[in-house]
């Protein structure tokens, strides 16, 4: 049994050291996840791989849930080192790391970003509330005639929600069911209109999971559209399709605003500083996670968190909020800088 133990103890000492030399050999960081995050991120490896001696991360947006099913995979060079994410990380997706070995995670909250709903400067701006848009949006919807039976989604123009809005058809282009801003799209906006409406907001009293199932439950009939991971693609889309609604990033209508316009949402232009001073009601944090097992191992990875997380970068006057990106207030900035020094990491499930 003695024996047993110590040709056990043996192989798993050979697997750790052969899993640290595969991510010994790899000499560049590996970033999956949030479309929304991509372009901060792409940003900031653009300057880290220009101002040190280290190679430039490699980036893919796989949405926020792809990439934790990507991150939670596994330790070692064929695993990302790091996911972004426009949200938090759920539970079950922490559950999963530990079961792969994935135990400790170190949480980076960068800023903050609004949810917009834009269309082209060449038609109306919008002026919609959230109970607008869930109407619009939903799946199902009380009964006009019944307010306490869920019918299908008889609308089919902007006008049949709300009369003050144009006689236009319903189409809103949006992001799939693995996207962060999808996630909180239908947290904010959607669960947002819903309580504003009577029959449901009796309804979460009463029954808060089926409340919330038809609040995050989006209508398959056309009047939304998955376009995918890309928001590039979508502000494209709203180009060419001059009726058409895109959901998307903050960051995405700042660079675009020579072509696009942002919804009012509850009174609220979707602008900087109301994002910033919590005015504009669809807004939501912004986050990376990354594998502390990683950080000596993989080359310039400490290096990286220190350029992210430095004033330069994310600071009040940073580069990324050229990009769009809306900082943290200062004190939030130094808690989060001085957990990443510190490699702090999450507790888990």
């Amino acid at each position: 049994m003695k024996v047993r133990s110590l040709v056990i103890a043996g192989a798993v000492s050979l697997s750790l050291l052969g899993a640290h030399s595969a991510m010994a050999a790899r000499d560049y960081i590996s970033i999956v996840g949030s479309s929304t995050v991509y372009p901060f991120a792409t940003v900031v490896a653009e300057q880290f791989g220009k101002s040190t001696e280290f190679k430039t991360p490699k980036i893919e947006s796989t949405g926020s849930g792809g990439g934790f099913k990507l991150f939670c995979a596994g330790i070692g060079v064929s695993h990302p080192d790091i996911t972004n994410a426009s949200r938090a990380v759920k539970s079950s997706e922490l559950k999963k790391c530990a079961e792969n070995g994935v135990g400790d995670i170190v949480e980076v909250k960068i800023g903050y970003d609004g949810i917009v709903l834009a269309n082209s400067k060449e038609t109306q701006q919008m002026e919609l509330s959230r109970k607008d848009i869930f109407l619009a949006l939903a799946k199902q919807v009380p009964d006009p005639q019944d307010p306490a039976k869920m019918i299908d989604n008889p609308y089919m123009t902007w006008k049949d929600v709300n009369t003050s809005l144009p006689a236009t058809k319903i189409e809103v282009l949006g992001p799939p069911p693995t996207s962060g801003t999808r996630d909180a799209f239908v947290e904010l906006a959607m669960e947002g209109g819903a309580k504003k409406i009577d029959s449901l907001a009796a309804l979460r009293k009463e029954d808060k999971k089926a409340f919330k199932n038809i609040a995050h439950t989006l209508r398959e009939d056309g009047a939304y559209i998955e376009a995918g991971e890309n928001d590039n693609l979508i502000v494209q889309k709203l180009q060419a399709n001059k009726d058409a609604l895109g959901i998307f990033g903050f960051s995405f209508l700042d660079q675009n605003t020579d072509v696009i316009q942002g919804s009012l949402v509850d009174g609220e232009a979707p602008t900087f500083d109301n994002i910033a001073e919590g005015n504009y009601p669809v807004s939501r944090p912004l986050f990376f996670y990354v594998k502390k097992a990683h950080v000596d191992v993989i080359p310039g990875m400490k290096n990286y968190l220190d350029e992210f997380t430095s004033e330069k970068a994310w600071g009040a006057e940073g580069y990324l909020t050229d990009k769009g990106m809306i900082p943290m207030p200062d004190k939030e900035r130094q808690q989060f800088a001085d957990s990443v020094a510190e490699l702090k990491t999450m507790d888990m499930p």
